[in-house]
């Protein structure tokens, strides 16, 4: 059976989810906030499996546009749910409406949740209430403008949630938001990485992942793995491919440095959690200090921005500290991220690029500095 599905992103990275579909070799549709791809049940596991920047993979179940509550009940309930869900499956309703006719979302979720009940209790003739023990199918029903989507989620707990951070600092960058960092670089897995402010080693680590070739999923267990009918040795078999696919052998030259060193110690059991102990180094050091012989190396940093952690003043001497020791680097391209838009003169360089990004719900800017070539 042939599912439509959809990978959720936050704004600004989902281009680069579609990419990832692209090179798994789906055909894509990106929107706002969302890449579309159809696929089957081993595609649903493989997604979640190997999407490094996505946050869910959900199925459609349907679309269509309504603006009462009755058209919104009919055309839920004409929906195939016993295609995917038991007498006895959990499914919750989560909503959201925006700009639409049917804007109270607590009525809106309420009125899915019955509809699909009284589908399911015509098709499984059921009387009274489902008694909703057994696994769980979180459904969102999302309107905009009048047209309603509906979705099962597959993951579960967000794809960021990769399973190898023990620890974290202050205020730690999402793991998909780390791999979209590194991959919105010219890195590649033969030259210098370096993270100059790495905390508690998140860039580091999906620069390694990535490097490795390593499914980000593949340290952790997904929501949809509960349904019966998503076979176990499906999932099996697809964890054996990613497996084959992974590159060990290759020497990755991966360092995070931060001046913190409680973060340096985090950071490394994380590498140790996450089986990377050997791809990734740590130093204790200031940024004022970093220097390098190497050349044609890539630089990512998620440095404090004032509004997170420190204040202003802190940090736009750190800005500073980075444009000292960073501008002798020639051959060098540096990505550096901040919500702070006087960046480029406390670093004392205007960048060769910018590129507008969400980190969570904060406004930021990627600050790109390409070095020769």
């Amino acid at each position: 059976m042939s599912y439509k599905l959809l990978a959720t992103a936050a704004s600004g990275i989902e281009a680069l989810v579609g990419k990832e579909l692209k090179q798994l070799g789906y055909q894509v549709q990106v929107d706002n906030g969302r890449a579309r791809f159809e696929g089957e049940k081993e595609d649903i596991a493989k997604t979640n499996l190997w999407l490094r920047t996505a946050d869910r993979v959900k199925i459609i179940v349907g679309e269509f546009e309504a603006d009462t509550f009755d058209s919104l009940f009919e055309q839920t309930k004409a929906l195939p749910w016993d295609e995917f869900l038991s007498i006895d499956s959990a499914f919750p309703v989560s909503g959201k409406s925006h700009k639409s006719t049917l804007y109270s979302v607590p009525d809106v979720q309420r009125i899915v949740n019955k509809a699909i009940a009284d589908k399911l209790k015509d098709v499984y003739h059921r009387r009274g209430m489902l008694p909703e023990t057994g696994a769980k199918f979180p459904i969102e029903v999302a309107i905009l403008k009048d047209k309603v989507l509906l979705t099962i989620d597959t993951t579960g707990p967000s794809l960021f949630k990769r399973g190898y951070r023990t620890g974290k600092g202050g205020a730690p960058l999402k793991e998909n938001m780390a791999a979209a960092l590194v991959m919105l670089t010219t890195w590649r897995k033969d030259r210098p990485f370096v993270d100059p402010v790495c905390g508690s080693g998140t860039i580091p680590i999906e620069a390694a992942l990535i490097g490795h070739n390593i499914a980000p999923g593949f340290n952790r267990s997904f929501l949809c793995e509960e349904w019966d009918w998503m076979d176990k040795e499906m999932w099996e078999k697809i964890r054996q491919d990613a497996e084959e696919q992974a590159d060990y052998d290759v020497e990755l030259d991966i360092l995070g440095t931060d001046i913190d060193s409680k973060m340096i110690e985090i950071a490394k059991e994380n590498a140790l959690e996450a089986g990377l102990s050997h791809s990734v180094k740590f130093k204790q050091m200031q940024v004022k200090d970093f220097t390098t012989d190497k050349e044609f190396g890539v630089m990512v940093a998620n440095p404090p921005y004032g509004e997170r952690l420190g204040d202003l003043e802190q940090a736009a001497q750190i800005y500073k500290d980075m444009g000292k020791a960073f501008r002798p680097l020639k051959s060098w391209s540096k990505y550096i991220i901040t919500s702070d838009l006087d960046f480029e003169k406390h670093y004392g360089e205007r960048a060769t690029k910018k590129r507008k990004l969400y980190n969570g719900y904060l406004r930021t800017d990627y600050f790109q500095y390409w070095g020769k070539r």
